[in-house]
């Protein structure tokens, strides 16, 4: 069974905790990303797209609870939020769900455990809203459910490893999505000599463009590539 890969963003002024948090969900298949408090996750929410956000309680700046209760209020957002802390105390854990939280894991935080609650915090969210996540750009469109990749309702021929390169890239889109990101995700830390990536990215851009008028494949030279519509 293909694993959903979940867009996670980790907010966490502990640079070593985050980092063992970020290496593990990225080795897991992930897309993780981080911010060192809460005013800069709040901005990082408020121009890319998350599954699911891991939050620190105790930060400088903007601590986690301020941060929930602005991510739950102003924001309006609904993502699934786990809160990580040492604070291990009933009141504190009604605290932090009465601000928004929808798990609470308390410190030393158990990583395989922390990545088995983002996936059914995710799972149970996507039943809420009625399905299986969807990721669209223009007339491309991936449901993640049932793996199927259609643009202009014409369904594409997809391998899994170009099915993953453009999930990320649709997750990150419009944003440029760096060669190493790519290379890490499909081979980890064992990236094959050759530029294989150019070759699975060539046969992605020609199921995905094909003889499409718009192409939403755009190389960057030197650095990566970009999943945007047309007028981005």
């Amino acid at each position: 069974m293909i694993q959903q890969s979940l867009s996670i963003l980790i907010i966490e002024d502990n640079p070593a905790l985050a980092a063992n948090i970020y290496d593990y969900l990225e080795a897991c298949g992930h897309l993780p990303d981080a911010a060192p408090d809460g005013e800069s996750g709040l901005g990082l929410v408020a121009i890319n797209r998350y599954d699911a956000i891991v939050l620190d309680w105790m930060m400088p700046r903007m601590d986690g609870m301020t941060m929930l209760a602005r991510l739950r209020g102003e924001m309006r957002s609904a993502i699934p939020v786990i809160v990580i802390t040492a604070k291990d105390q009933l009141e504190h854990k009604i605290e932090g769900f009465m601000t928004g939280a929808d798990d609470y894991v308390v410190k030393p935080v158990a990583l395989a455990e922390l990545e088995m609650r983002l996936r059914v915090l995710v799972r149970r969210a996507a039943a809420a809203q009625g399905g299986p996540e969807v990721l669209q750009v223009a007339d491309l469109r991936f449901d993640l459910g049932t793996l199927e990749v259609t643009r202009a309702g014409r369904r594409l021929p997809m391998t899994p490893v170009r099915r993953q390169l453009l999930e990320l890239m649709m997750r990150k889109s419009p944003a440029l999505v760096r060669r190493d990101e790519l290379e890490t995700l499909i081979w980890s830390d064992r990236v094959p000599d050759g530029d294989v990536l150019r070759s699975h990215m060539h046969m992605l851009r020609k199921a995905v463009d094909g003889d499409a008028a718009h192409k939403l494949i755009k190389t960057v030279a030197g650095s990566g590539y970009r999943l945007c519509a047309a007028d981005e």
